[in-house]
């Protein structure tokens, strides 16, 4: 509905709209300005009341005479503040009010100032505990929008850079922000995610940015392995960016979803880039060669304790040194869910009992296990290798696929052997080959379809470009 020219007509509209009585933090401030009556709508919290003192102390010492006829007017006269916007439907104001914008309404205008004079609730831009780099920068994405835009523009000064604004929520109004370079990106991709956006209709984004993936990617939902990357860093957000990527920022969400993403984009580092090529490339295959053997180590040794005539004398020490109480398969699926187990633990724990439990645990799990016949000094062994590994890279979706993978890879091969072992194999390869993009394309690009150029830069990191110096 429009608003009216009346002041007191349009204020008793917004009072219901917004339950002014009830709502204790939703403040209506009168004023006058120029002799003409007004009022401020704004969320206690969310303004900057220094801002709103100056403007109110502009205002009062208006004269009648010096009142433009219309809201725009005054806005382009006596509004010096840099982000104002004129708005005509109460509905939008209500939003725009919720969103933390002061809203004023003056007596005689059919429209109401949208004034950006908001603040959030921030933490600093600190370094975030999991994307933690040996070298590099020590900034990282934080819960306001506004601030991870300019994390990001602060890295690209290049008029080339688009961060366009959209809403997704009926009743939480989310703001996400697509973040790209018209010169690079991919045309397709980016009508793609508009139009995904446009047509989701959920009623809150209640938990960000995983209720915004599962928005956009409607597959296969038994498939473990992640459609998306997620990254705190804005040097990578803005050099994923550079490299014809979509980024997309969620308000309250501290990461930022990269689009689309292969499994080597994922497996991918800051720390790969912040190294001389020869280091970088190291890491990268060490990281590699660790995620595989995460994968196949306990279900390979496995299938050597099922069939020991397989094992050959200089492997003779992966032998069991006492006969098992409890058959293998089941000590490494209760280790399993020991683990996850002890990283819930620890998550919960408050941060002056995260060291002692950690020791008391480690040594409970640890001596005493395998002292009282539950588990064997091998078998946790593997497992810790196992535990290790899985942290040998950032993402947190990747490291629970494998988990899954592996988990069902021992299952396969106690049940049917080395027939078992194989069709798991085949199972955890087929997920990743016939997994696919947001864009419906290869999960494991370069590979299929085959680009050696492409695929070559994936494994072994290659310099940096260089900016050309004229002489």
């Amino acid at each position: 509905m429009s608003f009216s020219t009346h002041l007191e007509e349009n204020r008793n509209r917004m009072n219901r709209l917004l339950d002014i009585e009830t709502n204790f933090d939703v403040v209506c401030r009168t004023a006058s300005a120029g002799g003409r009556d007004l009022c401020i709508y704004f969320v206690d919290g969310f303004t900057k009341d220094e801002v709103l003192l100056k403007i109110l102390q502009i205002w009062q010492n208006l004269k009648e005479s010096d009142m433009p006829a219309d809201a725009r007017g005054f806005s382009e006269k006596y509004v010096p503040y840099g982000e104002v916007e004129l708005l005509t439907e109460e509905s939008d104001a209500a939003v725009q009010i919720l969103s933390g914008i002061s809203c004023v309404f003056i007596d005689g205008y059919g429209a109401c100032l949208a004034i950006d004079c908001r603040t959030y609730p921030a933490r600093s831009v600190s370094e975030p505990e999991k994307d933690k780099v040996m070298r590099g920068s020590r900034d990282g994405f934080v819960e306001t929008l506004i601030f991870n835009t300019a994390l990001i523009r602060r890295r690209i000064r290049d008029p080339a850079l688009t961060m366009e604004i959209a809403s997704i929520g009926q009743s939480s109004r989310t703001d996400i922000a697509i973040c790209y370079m018209k010169n690079r990106v991919d045309a397709s991709m980016l009508d793609l995610i508009r139009k995904r956006i446009q047509n989701t209709h959920a009623d809150a984004l209640t938990m960000n940015q995983e209720s915004l993936a599962e928005c956009l990617y409607a597959g296969k939902w038994y498939n473990p392995f992640p459609k998306f990357k997620f990254s705190e860093r804005p040097d990578t957000a803005a050099a994923s960016i550079l490299e014809g990527s979509i980024i997309l920022l969620v308000d309250n969400s501290p990461s930022a979803m990269i689009l689309p993403s292969s499994v080597f984009d994922i497996i991918e580092e800051a720390d790969d880039y912040y190294f001389p090529p020869v280091t970088g490339t190291y890491l990268r295959l060490t990281r590699m060669t660790i995620s595989f053997l995460s994968l196949i180590v306990t279900p390979t040794w496995l299938l050597l304790m099922q069939n020991p005539g397989w094992i050959p004398r200089w492997l003779d020490f992966i032998r069991l040194a006492e006969e098992p109480h409890v058959p293998i398969v089941i000590q490494l699926f209760l280790l399993e869910f020991a683990i996850d187990g002890l990283r819930l633990a620890a998550i919960n724990t408050p941060s002056m009992l995260t060291t002692p439990l950690s020791v008391i645990a480690g040594i409970v799990m640890g001596e005493y296990s395998v002292k009282s016949g539950w588990f064997n000094s091998e078998t946790m062994l593997y497992m810790a290798f196992v535990t290790v590994a899985n942290y040998s890279q950032a993402s947190f979706e990747l490291g629970y696929a494998l988990k899954f993978m592996r988990m069902l890879l021992l299952l396969f091969t106690a049940l049917f052997n080395q027939w078992g072992f194989a069709a798991g194999l085949a199972l955890s390869l087929c997920a990743i080959c016939f997994n696919r993009t947001l864009a419906d394309k290869s999960y494991i690009y370069p590979l299929i379809p085959f680009r050696w150029k492409e695929l070559r830069k994936r494994f072994f990191r290659c310099r940096l470009p260089h900016i050309r110096r004229e002489e």
